[in-house]
């Protein structure tokens, strides 16, 4: 199966940066991984709404083909790391292809972005830097794989 994270922007800080580093490479023994970024839209004191557009912009045109697209948001559907292990086998079980994660700026995802995604997801309902954001997808994805392999690493309870 194959799993894409398009986020905004590239961690600024280098502690966060090589955090998310470690947990993308951890993934990468699970599923066919590759992390994207895309260049912010902010700047030239442009609205949030126009930053997010031309976000929303630049993330669209790096979707690739025929992988589900699930937006983070934190209007999304909570749901748990088995949740998400389970969620995953099931596509890799009926024989699609992917997906491919969306993750916004610091303005968040542009909504045309959101309402055409094929799941919405919340890693929380409080507000998240969108780095801290990234971290905790590459983690819980890593997380997903040791699931579905049975692997001791989470520590989530049993079914």
């Amino acid at each position: 199966m194959r799993i894409v994270v398009l986020a905004v922007g590239s961690p600024r800080d280098r502690n966060m940066a090589q955090a998310i580093r470690e947990y993308e490479t951890r993934v990468a023994r699970y599923f066919r991984f590759e992390a994207l970024e895309v260049v912010s839209g902010s700047g030239g004191g442009s609205s949030p709404s126009a930053v997010r557009t031309r976000e929303g912009n630049h993330l669209r045109k790096q979707i690739p083909d025929g992988l589900a697209t699930w937006a983070l948001s934190r209007n999304g559907d909570e749901i748990s790391s088995r949740e998400l292990a389970d969620a995953l086998s099931e596509m890799a079980t009926y024989g699609l292809p992917g997906v491919a994660f969306l993750v916004g700026g610091a303005f968040g995802l542009d909504q045309s972005l959101i309402r055409g995604s094929t799941r919405t997801l919340s890693l929380s309902r409080m507000t998240l830097p969108h780095d801290m954001a990234r971290l905790m997808l590459a983690e819980q994805l890593y997380r997903a794989g040791t699931i579905l392999r049975g692997e001791p690493y989470h520590k989530g309870g049993v079914r």
